[in-house]
């Protein structure tokens, strides 16, 4: 199918034809023509199908139907400044040819310049709920002429604790109006929020979010945490490494990562929700322009990032949610090119390893390298403050510690030791350190035990010396137990 047959108008077939798109994606091909016909959607699709187009083309098409009045008639809501740029940058790409304006707006700058926009007039506004909230709160935004409302990214909203904004928004909506709600991926409390938002839509599901891009290489480093940033540093060398986009849990990891691959002659750039809004899209058009080849980014600051050609994902941190592995991975590979998702784990990442190949119903193929994975115990958690752990002995912990009995069969040597190691059976080596540590207590307790009975003679002969006199602790301090 080629998009003439989607029914779109002239000025948009020739923008569209200026972007080099010839065949519409799954998404488009099935959304347009239900926004079009002013249905309610519920859709869901893994990163990188198309879906922004899905939803501002016939929206465009739509409100160029339609007569100006000068107010907002259609809202994309979207949880980050970079994903809130993305959109209004395709609302601008598509709709050049026609008389409609668009707006965005998002926190984290001075709203100055947004407000001067507003107060000229647009007709799609993009926004983040924060400073959508604010400034409807000050008087500068109006709703109550709007014909189109969508919710991008839905699970990241949620998962970033926008929920209660987008509700205060939601009452700021006209009841009668159309509803698209978009979603990479559809967990139970996406479909209660839709439930309640949408009237009778109608569903698109392209690409479930248990199937990952065919076109994408997975491979897999079992590699212990202190050894990823050396893997990374060397990989990240190779020629074929043309752009890298690497994951990690944290925004304290992320800095981390970008310092460790400076010392090793490596130059990135971090983007997290730290960075202020001018230092995310400096590292932005960086790496868009080539200045730099690696970005280093969380979860949620790499959802508005929009590379077509991005050659590699490397994980660097395996993440908690196994549908999030899909959504990393889905950066590359995108409009059905070629790419490469690397994955590392460590010892402590195993349970989500599992998780992510229970949800895909695939083993990620496993590559070795000079740093395998020798460390087989996983972390143990720091105790809670206010109760200290009373300290072992170095040879008793050593003896006591124990396998973790964690199976997960055909993956690495490193892994198969750790499933053996479960018997619980000690080394010729622990039971001569249980045996030194046996007699390190027994010696500790005699030595005590001396200490006590020459405590008891000397408090003896002070208390003939007083002539008996009766000496007693009423009133003094109760020295605290140690246990």
């Amino acid at each position: 199918m080629k998009f003439q047959a989607l029914q779109l108008i002239p000025p948009l077939l020739r923008a569209v034809n200026e972007c080099g798109y010839e065949t519409p994606s799954p998404i488009q091909e099935q959304t347009i023509p239900l926004v079009l016909a002013g249905d309610d959607v519920l859709g869901c699709a893994q990163t990188g199908t198309g879906k922004t187009a899905a939803f501002a083309l016939p929206i465009l098409q739509r409100l160029s139907a339609q007569k100006q009045t000068g107010r907002i008639r259609a809202l994309i809501l979207t949880p980050t400044r970079e994903l809130a740029i993305q959109n209004y940058d395709s609302f601008c790409q598509y709709g050049k040819y026609t008389p409609l304006r668009a707006g965005v707006i998002f926190g984290g700058v001075n709203q100055a310049s947004q407000v001067e926009m507003l107060r000229a007039g647009v007709d799609i506004l993009v926004a983040t709920p924060g400073r959508l909230n604010d400034l409807i709160g000050q008087g500068f935004v109006h709703l109550d002429g709007l014909s189109v409302f969508v919710l991008d990214e839905a699970d990241r909203m949620l998962d970033m604790g926008f929920i209660h904004d987008v509700k205060r928004v939601l009452q700021h909506l006209p009841v009668r109006r159309q509803t698209l709600l978009f979603s990479a991926t559809m967990p139970a409390e996406i479909e209660t929020l839709a439930d309640s938002i949408l009237k009778n839509p109608k569903t698109v599901k392209v690409d479930p979010v248990t199937s990952t891009v065919d076109a994408i290489d997975q491979c897999l480093y079992f590699v212990d945490k202190g050894n990823k940033k050396n893997l990374l540093s060397e990989l990240l060398q190779k020629e074929d490494v043309r752009s890298a986009l690497v994951f990690t849990r944290t925004k304290h990891g992320a800095d981390k990562v970008v310092k460790e691959l400076g010392r090793s002659g490596v130059e990135a750039m971090a983007i997290h929700g730290n960075k202020s809004q001018n230092a995310r899209q400096r590292a932005l058009e960086a790496f868009k322009s080539g200045e730099i080849r690696v970005l280093v980014a969380t979860d949620i600051a790499a959802r508005g990032i929009d590379i077509s050609e991005l050659s590699h994902v490397f994980n660097y941190d395996l993440p908690n949610e196994p549908e999030t592995y899909i959504h990393r991975i889905g950066r590359t590979g995108r409009a059905g090119r070629g790419g490469v998702a690397v994955s590392f784990c460590c010892i402590d990442e195993m349970d989500c390893l599992k998780d992510i190949e229970k949800l895909t119903g695939l083993k990620i193929p496993v590559r070795e390298s000079q740093w395998p994975m020798v460390i087989l115990e996983k972390t143990e958690k720091a105790p809670q403050q206010g109760r200290s752990a009373p300290r072992m002995p170095r040879e008793t912990k050593a003896a006591s510690a124990r396998p973790s009995g964690g199976k997960h069969t055909g993956l690495s040597a490193a892994e198969a030791a750790v499933s053996r190691g479960s018997t619980g059976k000690r080394s010729g080596a622990g039971q001569a350190a249980a045996g030194q540590a046996a007699s390190g207590q027994a010696a500790a307790g005699q030595a005590a035990a001396g200490q006590k009975a020459a405590a008891g003679q000397t408090g003896a002969r002070r208390r003939r010396s007083r002539g008996g006199r009766r000496h007693t602790s009423a009133g003094l301090p109760r020295r605290e137990s140690e246990n």
